[in-house]
């Protein structure tokens, strides 16, 4: 947001304050089962304190508003980088076969004139995260919400500000000896490839522009009934695999199921609890049980050591103490899970019950 303009930054952080309110009151209601004396709306909640509030409230504006104090350096960023980035986006950004490239793309000429030249020319076969980025807040925001994926909200306020410092080193946009902090973060802003990237001068933006196209709306009385749906045709329901397999094991989205899961030879109670094991072992977030994700599925894993007699003992151990080059670059991080239940686990794969 332009904070030129006081309205625009003010009106959407009241507004989504208002909603968290109302969302914290319903919540506040369900758990006392009643209301509050001088409620506003009975039978709905009461007002959220501010407390509440605050542990909702998390989100850093490109203005730099919500940024909470902290520092970290680009050395302490490379250990927790190397710790729990790099299985994902590669030890030096590069990334791997999954997920795009971090680093790469931007030149000295473009973190002097704060446009990426490589974004029009076509001469970038790919563009990366440092090449599109315009909002150094935008990264700590993300960072700090959503990372690591298979363990978000996890990181430390000094751990955020010193993964942001590494990768923006490994862009050669700050130095190896720099520490990135809340006092200084505005000049780094002012640093990036694509700071100019982004244009406020439109009319999706003010509430007092104009829009960018011009229509009637046909409200009623249409010439031509519309109808909008979303499915995925029958033929081609399997062709990625299992859908619902492929997303997080957790939040409001979820893959629809695009194959029938076979019968396991166990009760359904053994098997939900081990595949629980699995979920909160953070497992299931690089594997599937029948396509490739960041790691293999469970079912190449299967048949790869199933006449293997030592298989159970090299899977837990692995499953322990994590890995790498066997499967391809992308590292495998260590569950933190006792030894019998990465026994358990190796067993559970190892029958082919992940399903």
């Amino acid at each position: 947001m332009s904070s030129s303009d006081p309205a625009v930054t003010r009106r959407p952080r009241a507004g989504r304050l208002v909603m968290l309110a109302h969302v914290v009151a319903v919540g506040v209601l369900v758990a006392s089962g009643g209301t509050l004396a001088r409620d506003p709306f009975p039978g709905v909640g009461r007002t959220a304190t501010p407390a509440e509030i605050k542990a909702w409230d998390i989100d850093v504006r490109p203005d730099f508003k919500g940024l909470p104090r902290g520092r970290g350096t680009v050395a302490k960023g490379q250990d927790v980088w190397e710790a729990k980035c790099a299985s994902c986006h590669g030890i030096f950004g590069e990334s791997n076969q999954v997920f795009p490239p971090i680093v790469g793309g931007t030149t000295k000429e473009d973190m002097q004139r704060g446009r990426v030249a490589g974004l029009t020319s076509g001469t970038e076969s790919q563009r990366t995260t440092l090449m599109k980025l315009s909002s150094l807040a935008s990264l700590w925001d993300y960072v700090n919400r959503a990372m690591p994926w298979n363990n978000p909200r996890t990181l430390s306020v000094e751990e955020v500000y010193a993964v942001t410092a590494y990768m923006l080193h490994l862009g050669d946009i700050l130095p190896g000896d720099f520490t990135l902090s809340d006092e200084n973060i505005r000049d780094v802003q002012a640093k990036l490839p694509n700071r100019n990237g982004k244009s406020d001068k439109h009319g999706l933006w003010l509430p007092s522009g104009k829009p960018d196209v011009k229509n009637v709306a046909c409200m009623r009385n249409c010439d031509t009934p519309v109808a909008i749906s979303s499915r995925i045709p029958d033929h081609a329901r399997d062709a990625h695999g299992n859908l619902a397999d492929q997303m997080r094991p957790w939040g409001a989205v979820r893959g629809q199921v695009t194959m029938a899961r076979a019968a396991t030879a166990v009760p359904p109670s053994e098997h939900a609890a081990v595949r629980t094991l699995a979920e909160k072992s953070a497992c299931l977030a690089c594997h599937a049980p029948n396509q490739r994700l960041v790691g293999p599925s469970f079912a190449e894993i299967t048949a790869k050591y199933k006449s293997d007699s030592g298989a159970e003992s090299y899977l837990a151990g692995k499953i322990k103490n994590g890995g790498q080059g066997v499967w391809g670059s992308a590292p495998m991080p260590a569950a933190a899970v006792s030894e019998a239940d990465a026994r358990q686990l190796a067993q559970w794969i190892l029958k082919g019950l992940p399903q």
